[in-house]
């Protein structure tokens, strides 16, 4: 029998409009002065429908929205997208533009105002410029092709520097099974899922309630595994959306292949998240932490939030400084109980130190390794069959460059 691992094959070639069902595009509304800044993505029929939201308390009106949206019956047919203004601390006006923004949407694709959510991000306590977005909704036609979800995906982008797309499929009860996803982020990653907008498409046969079950259990272990700067935003969501068109039984933990549908929505949403790491404000190397050895699978993701969150680890993955002390010191104010005399860590293949003694190595192979797009940490703390992965970003002087003129 394949393991789940092997029934999973990634589709280079697919996007959010491979599952059936689907469609989406993006325009230049005028709320940005050049890229396209609004965006949707429509399902042919009422779709079933899971949500995460930032753990931000100050949450913007669209989130309030679309929390309302999905608890009315668990479905949502359409999703209207727009950046360059996140529509938060806005007050009555900004609860209003919302609203509008989805019954205008609901009008415009025939669809009732509950099959509709809504997605805004950019600046925050600036009223939206309604007068640009209405018009600009009656424009929209999504369809299947490629360039209308470059489109999208383009719409949804604030200081990324690209586009984030991925799509996976397996088999389920025999029947092909697609699922994708498009996403933005760059800047404010912090602390649980926050700072970001995902979209997940599959059409896969899930209730909501279970669609719900999986994605709070693959959260964990992907979009709330990343941190870039240890701010938090009030706007940021991921959405995911099951047209059920393919026919197979509907899943539930007691299916049979429920582990293989939660393992494609895994890697769906962990290449989502590693893609936000890598493209960090200013960003040039993506981080990967992994913790081995921890008492528990959630002290050991605990442990490698902490060290890829360290600014001091982050600026000495930047300088390529070998410098094995930050690291360390991550995991003591990690929170998590760990043994001092047992830890090892190693930076890609070179272990520097094994049960906390430092170990001899070449400065300059370190350097070279810690230059590389990607880097990898592993820690061992030796206390028991935890596991945990985290990804984050080098600190650059380009952040600091881009943030101090985010506005202007």
């Amino acid at each position: 029998m394949l393991t789940i691992d092997k029934q999973i094959t990634k589709k280079e070639e697919g996007s959010i409009v491979t599952p059936a069902g689907f469609q989406a595009t993006g325009i230049h509304s005028g709320v940005k002065r050049k890229r396209n800044d609004l965006g949707i993505i429509t399902c042919d029929v009422p779709a079933n429908a899971a949500a995460v939201y930032t753990t931000n308390v100050i949450q913007a009106a669209p989130l309030r929205v679309t929390k309302e949206s999905i608890a009315k019956d668990g479905k949502i047919q359409a999703v209207i997208v727009n950046s360059g203004n996140a529509n938060a601390c806005t007050g009555k006006q900004g609860e209003k533009d919302a609203y509008q923004m989805r019954s205008v949407t609901a009008k415009q694709f025939l669809l009732p105002e509950h099959y509709v959510a809504v997605a805004s991000t950019g600046i925050i306590g600036q009223v939206m410029p309604m007068d640009k977005i209405i018009p600009s909704i009656k424009r929209l036609k999504p369809d299947a092709t490629d360039y209308s979800v470059y489109q999208f995906n383009e719409s949804v982008l604030t200081t990324d520097v690209s586009t984030k797309s991925t799509c996976y499929q397996t088999t389920i009860d025999g029947k092909k099974v697609t699922m994708a996803g498009s996403a933005k982020g760059s800047g404010m990653i912090e602390p649980n899922m926050a700072t970001m907008l995902a979209f997940v498409t599959t059409d896969a046969v899930i209730e909501s309630d279970m669609l719900q079950l999986a994605l709070n259990e693959v959260t964990d272990k992907t979009f709330n595994c990343i941190t870039v700067d240890g701010d938090t935003s009030t706007n940021d969501m991921v959405l995911v959306m099951a047209s059920e068109k393919t026919g197979h039984e509907s899943l539930t933990p007691e299916h049979r292949e429920w582990d293989v549908f939660v393992e494609l929505l895994r890697k769906t949403c962990e290449d989502l998240a590693k893609m936000i790491a890598r493209d960090g404000e200013g960003a040039t190397t993506l981080i990967e932490v992994e913790v081995n050895g921890a008492r528990n699978d959630s002290e050991a993701n605990q442990v490698a939030k902490s060290v890829v969150g360290s600014s001091l680890v982050k600026t000495a993955v930047y300088g390529a400084d070998a410098n094995w002390g930050r690291i360390i010191a991550a995991v003591g104010y990690s929170k998590v109980a760990v043994d001092v005399n047992t830890i090892d860590i190693a930076v890609g293949s070179v272990k520097l130190l094994e049960d906390s003694q430092p170990l001899p190595f070449v400065e300059e192979e370190v350097s070279r390794i810690l230059e590389n797009e990607t880097v990898k940490i592993r820690i061992d703390l030796k206390l028991g069959k935890g596991i945990g992965k985290a990804w984050g970003c080098d600190l650059t002087y380009d952040y600091v460059r881009i943030n101090a003129s985010y506005r202007s």
